[in-house]
């Protein structure tokens, strides 16, 4: 998917699992939903970055590590993009290949780093010690915690839907996660799930992403920074208090760019009406192989992307239940106090 489309939907559906269950988590994702939505996609995709700058209107274009050839604003030269920290200069692939691994743990490291890939069986145990090193060292706050759990929701989300981890055999298109059938499943996320069976507002949940602060327990789990508590004992190795600096930079940036990014991105999902059939951009269908929006909705449904949504946010729950049970810093966490209709309404809209 666009990345954080994929990534809201399912954080928000395992959100809503973790609800009706009455599971101590959901107490805090329903606290603290802004930061829990914006740890689901900027706790882990720090190469949320432009990836150039339009000559003709001077403004921020692209990916992080994207290749731009033109401006996509208006048809016109780019040019490179570089983040600029302490009189040196970072382009966005750079900067993924200091942090990426870092972020996602199981899988991104680059060179020698990649010994440094954490097996999936150890996830859970190293989110544990993740909240207790946080708790101890910043008090019993929540919203840190929430970002946190976002955070696993993005690591597992990306394990399953890119095949990093047996747990979906999807096959949409051509294949589970490609190039040609992203279009349709960022779609059918927004449309077909998002607004007519959840009734998201998906303006104000990308809000969230963005406006969302910086986590100190990034600076922890992505191991930038001195080491410290349980993680700094178990996990020894790869620390780069070096580099703590620069990363505050570019999570900073990240949420600055997301804003930018919001407003492109609704307007790429969204459909108009002609004829009464539901329309999207020409763009989106050129890359799914010239496929109608109608019929990316069919092919969805004969792949059952519906399903294995739903399975990518049953797994996280999983994972979630795991870390409780592990930490003991999380014992005095309540559940949430409202059913999950209360809860959303604020992220909610008219349906479509």
């Amino acid at each position: 998917m666009s990345g954080v489309v994929g990534h809201t939907l399912y954080a928000i559906l395992a959100g809503r699992k973790t609800i009706e269950r009455r599971l101590p988590v959901g107490g805090l994702i329903h606290r603290h939903f802004d930061s829990f939505l914006s740890g689901a996609y900027l706790g882990s995709d720090i190469q949320t970055l432009p990836e150039a700058v339009c000559v003709d209107t001077g403004k921020s274009v692209g990916y992080g590590t994207v290749a731009l050839e033109k401006s996509p604003l208006t048809g016109g030269p780019v040019v490179p993009w570089k983040l600029v920290h302490q009189g040196a200069e970072y382009r966005p692939r750079e900067i993924a290949d200091l942090f990426y691994g870092r972020s996602h743990l199981i899988f991104g490291w680059k060179g020698d780093q990649t010994k440094h890939t954490l097996p999936w069986d150890h996830l859970h145990d190293y989110v544990a010690v993740v909240c207790e090193d946080v708790i101890q060292r910043y008090g019993k706050g929540e919203r840190k915690l929430a970002y946190i759990f976002g955070w696993l929701a993005h690591i597992v989300g990306d394990c399953l839907i890119k095949s990093i981890q047996p747990g979906i055999d999807m096959h949409l298109l051509d294949g589970k996660y490609t190039t040609a059938n992203r279009p349709i499943q960022d779609l059918v996320s927004v449309h077909e799930i998002g607004v007519k069976e959840l009734g998201l507002n998906w303006k104000r949940v990308l809000g969230s992403v963005s406006r969302a602060p910086v986590e100190m327990s990034q600076i922890h789990y992505m191991r930038v920074g001195q080491p410290y508590g349980l993680l700094g004992q178990m996990y020894p190795y790869v620390w780069d208090p070096n580099n703590e600096g620069l990363l505050r930079e570019v999570l900073k940036q990240n949420r600055a760019y997301q804003k930018v990014r919001n407003h492109r991105l609704l307007d790429k999902y969204k459909l108009t009406r002609i004829n009464g059939a539901w329309n999207c951009d020409l763009r989106l269908s050129e890359i799914a192989n010239q496929l109608t929006y109608s019929q990316m909705v069919e092919l969805a449904e004969q792949a059952e992307f519906r399903s294995h949504v739903d399975r990518i946010a049953e797994i996280i729950c999983e994972l979630y239940e795991q870390v409780f049970q592990l930490s003991t810093a999380l014992v005095s966490v309540r559940p949430a106090e409202y059913e999950w209709e209360r809860m959303i309404r604020r992220w909610l809209v008219a349906r479509r």
